[in-house]
């Protein structure tokens, strides 16, 4: 006859709390797990957080010059741009970006591998002190004054404002009314649109109007062309 081995109860017991033990552990090691936060993503991680970065800060400091220089109509667009910066905080959350991260001028954003500064070559004629010159360079507010068709904003990277509504751009050189064409030199997309309100940048897009120029993932353009057409 075979014999079958029996546990005592106190055996039993010490199997049990074990495997108590076990389970609970690798409960709260999913649960520890699950709670962990998510990692957010900075400007420097991503283009896509950069350019959401720069819209915020664009709007930021289109709102501390309206509170410098108020007027009857500064705490009307102060509060649009509040509404703008709140709804681009919405994105950054969505896109996993840092929430309230901002950059404060989209031409202090641009990558150091930009092109780097070309020195002039040596005069072959002493008697020649400086190069004929064939245009006055465009830097600043001299912008404003171009010529049709010319191109301005050079170096600009180009945005987002976060407002809706029709195709259009707003900028702190050129008044109401101007076109300015934009072309997305990585995609070679252009959009051509008319500066309806005043921002913190040369050329800043609204949302429709950088729709039709931008990079699937993307709210930065590093390489623009920036023309004025009208």
């Amino acid at each position: 006859m075979s014999r079958r081995r029996t546990l005592s109860p106190k055996k039993k017991l010490a199997l049990l709390v074990s495997a108590a033990a076990v389970a609970g552990g690798g409960a709260f090691a999913m649960a520890a797990t699950s709670n962990a936060a998510p990692v957010t993503k900075s400007s420097q991680d991503s283009t896509a957080c950069l350019g959401l970065a720069t819209a915020l800060g664009n709007n930021q400091k289109f709102i501390d010059g309206q509170r410098a220089t108020p007027d009857a109509q500064s705490q009307a667009r102060i509060a649009n741009r509040e509404a703008v910066i709140a709804q681009i905080k919405v994105q950054q959350k969505a896109s996993g970006c840092t929430v309230g991260e901002s950059a404060q001028d989209s031409q202090a954003t641009q990558p150091s591998t930009a092109a780097p500064a070309q020195t002039a070559p040596a005069q072959t004629n002493p008697a020649q002190t400086a190069p004929a010159q064939t245009a006055p360079a465009n830097n600043g507010n001299a912008n404003g004054g171009a010529a049709s068709g010319q191109q301005v904003c050079n170096g600009s990277t180009v945005t987002l404002s976060g407002e809706g509504g029709a195709p259009a751009a707003s900028s702190n050189q050129f008044a109401k009314g101007t076109k300015l064409r934009v072309t997305n030199l990585d995609n070679n997309k252009s959009t051509t649109v008319e500066v309806t309100s005043t921002s913190g940048s040369c050329a800043l897009l609204n949302n429709a109007a950088f729709e039709q120029v931008r990079e699937p993932g993307k709210f930065l353009i590093r390489r623009a062309l920036i023309e004025k057409v009208g």
